[in-house]
């Protein structure tokens, strides 16, 4: 087959070929500056992972292992523990917005979204908000305290926001 009838020259395809090598070869894969503190941020980012799968899943041992075993975290164990008992389905997505490290302090502050369902025939409630996680660790990584408008307590949220039932109001 002739290459010039279809458009391709010999120069060419060597040409593209050189091009090819180049890239290749004159791309350095990128190295790792600090990688302590790389790893670090890999371990906050599962740690946070870990936090939001463990809600969504309902699995209760499994969020409370992330927490710091300190009485300030007992009224946000009490609003997810009435979250599992309440919605049969959550759905919950993080996206984090900042990371602030100071020494074993980390602040992560993200925005979140989701859906609470109470049966599979629920359209459920659709939320989303910012919120600020304050962990603690280097190598392992716990939940000291949590800001803002949390995704954990959506039982307690929805309840409060509905306006009283007509038989619970006083005539």
């Amino acid at each position: 087959m002739d290459r010039r009838r279809i458009g391709f020259s010999q120069t060419s395809s060597i040409a593209w070929l050189l091009i090819l090598a180049v890239m290749v070869v004159g791309c350095p894969s990128k190295t790792i500056r600090y990688p302590a503190e790389h790893e670090r941020l890999i371990r906050i980012d599962q740690a946070l992972e870990s936090l939001r799968s463990a809600y969504q899943r309902k699995d209760r041992s499994g969020f409370h292992s992330m927490l710091l075993p300190i009485d300030q975290l007992d009224e946000l164990k009490r609003q997810v523990d009435t979250d599992f008992e309440a919605f049969a389905a959550i759905s919950l997505e993080f996206k984090i917005e900042r990371v602030v490290i100071e020494k074993d302090d980390i602040d992560v502050f993200i925005n979140w979204q989701g859906t609470w369902k109470q049966d599979a025939n629920d359209m459920g409630v659709r939320q989303r908000g910012h919120a600020r996680l304050q962990w603690v660790g280097t190598h392992s990584i716990l939940l000291r305290s949590a800001q803002g408008d949390l995704p954990f307590g959506m039982k307690m949220k929805q309840m409060l926001s509905e306006p009283p039932s007509p038989s619970t109001q006083p005539r």
